[in-house]
């Protein structure tokens, strides 16, 4: 069955190669194609810096003999470059050590029909609208009192068209298309500079925020960062901004992947069907989540994917698998594969958020009498064994309930598995990456001036 969207040269031009591998020895093979297409341009103080388009095409080819694998890829797509590819590969097939638990899907598994998901926008917005974003963005940047300098405002749109097929049976593909405007400058205070940044990404124009709104954000939130201060070291909530909520969640997604429970390296190991987050808090992976940024049809091996809850009222309710690790584990694919032409596939995740609690961000402070609202994260050492968490931040005090000053120069410590458990979500989710969470508050955090 084939997508709609599917660029029909490209599976065609899968399934001859795919025919020669089996022709010529292999006992399974699949492909995949990808093609895509760019446009950037960016500014800064008003002056041109770039404006590029940029074309490239990559196809890969995985074959198989018995338990032995082989990948190649080539940017040539030319009959007599494919020829000479087939036979690479096939080659290394014959040498390679055994993977016992290598190997494409079963007839019976493969996807057969494919969601509409709106993921592609066939409006290609020209160089002059590119320009006339960026211009604004930086100019609304600019006019915010306070505001001196600029780091350079870009405006973009790009589109990939990916086709994949294989000897099971399965033929499939999409297109998916994105565009963004942002901006960054700087503030001069009296302890020295100060940098921020805003930006808006959608596939839909129409779903952008405007540029001028997007350049008095990024102003505003330097401006709001000058003479920042040290915190003093203490035990106390920390509240993360919806910047850099999701991180947390990204910790855990590393930690439930399939390979890294099938070693053993993951401090969430043995909490399959555990409390790990408290009560109330759920996070889903939504692969086919409206005009989403990483919504897909199907998974990286042809698997029909499915929106899947990962954590129900904190409760873990499973790994993330492609077919490989399943068979690691003993279990079958929760199809999250994902590939590129030059690597066996891996799992990983689409549309990631975490559902919005019932507390306003007003609400989720007022109690605090001293703490830090965390808007920005730098360097990062988390221990993927144990959960041990240390990474330093920026953002604002809290006194009392309220916001006070600007902190920077700080660091954050606890454990993952402790924080949590202790963690509170508030209401203001909102969709904008390709992972979200609400504003959280993790209560017993370690801060600390570096």
């Amino acid at each position: 069955m084939t997508n709609m969207t599917a660029d029909s040269n490209a599976l065609n031009l899968l399934d001859d190669l795919l025919k020669k591998a089996k022709t010529k020895g292999a006992d399974a093979a699949d492909a995949v194609f990808f093609h895509s297409s760019s446009v950037s341009h960016s500014q800064r103080m008003g002056k041109l810096e770039k404006l590029e388009r940029d074309e490239a095409h990559d196809l890969g080819l995985r074959v198989f003999k018995g338990k032995r694998q082989a990948i190649v890829s080539s940017t040539d797509t030319s009959s007599a470059a494919l020829d000479e590819l087939l036979d690479r590969a096939l080659a290394m097939a014959d040498v390679v050590p055994e993977d016992p638990y290598c190997g494409i899907a079963d007839p019976e598994q493969i996807a057969t029909s494919f969601p509409e998901l709106e993921m592609y926008d066939p409006e290609e917005p020209d160089a002059q609208t590119l320009i006339e974003r960026a211009k604004q963005c930086e100019e609304a940047a600019l006019s915010v009192e306070g505001i001196h300098n600029s780091g350079g405002a870009d405006a973009s749109w790009g589109m990939a068209s990916i086709a994949m097929a294989a000897s099971n049976g399965f033929r499939g593909g999409y297109r998916s298309s994105g565009q963004s405007v942002s901006v960054s400058v700087l503030a001069q205070g009296e302890d020295g500079m100060e940098r921020d940044y805003d930006f808006t990404s959608a596939i839909f124009a129409e779903d952008l925020d405007s540029p001028q709104s997007v350049g008095r954000s990024a102003g505003e939130r330097t401006v709001k960062r000058l003479n920042a201060r040290k915190p003093q070291t203490m035990t106390a909530p920390v509240i993360f901004d919806p910047r850099v909520s999701a991180g947390l969640m990204g910790h855990m997604i590393g930690a439930i992947n399939g390979p890294a429970i099938a070693r053993g390296t993951s401090f969430l190991k043995d909490k399959l069907e555990q409390q790990i987050f408290s009560k109330g808090i759920t996070i889903v992976d939504d692969p086919h989540l409206h005009r989403g940024v990483r919504s897909k049809p199907f998974d990286g091996e042809g698997l029909q994917n499915r929106k899947t809850v990962l954590v129900d009222d904190g409760v873990l309710q499973t790994w993330i698998l492609s077919l490989s690790s399943a068979r690691q584990l003993g279990l079958q694919s929760t199809a999250h594969a994902s590939r590129g032409t030059s690597g066996t596939p891996g799992p990983s995740v689409t549309n990631l958020y975490m559902e919005a609690g019932s507390v306003s961000v007003r609400d989720l402070i007022s109690d605090i009498k001293s703490g830090f609202y965390v808007t920005e994260m730098m360097g990062s050492s988390v221990n993927g064994l144990t959960g041990d968490y240390s990474r330093g931040a920026s953002g604002f005090w809290i006194e009392n309930g309220e916001i006070t000053h600007p902190v920077g120069e700080a660091t954050i410590a606890g454990n993952l598995l402790e924080m949590y458990l202790k963690t509170t979500p508030a209401d203001d989710l909102v969709m904008r990456y390709g992972s979200n969470a609400p504003t959280l508050r993790v209560d017993g955090m370690t801060i600390a001036g570096s």
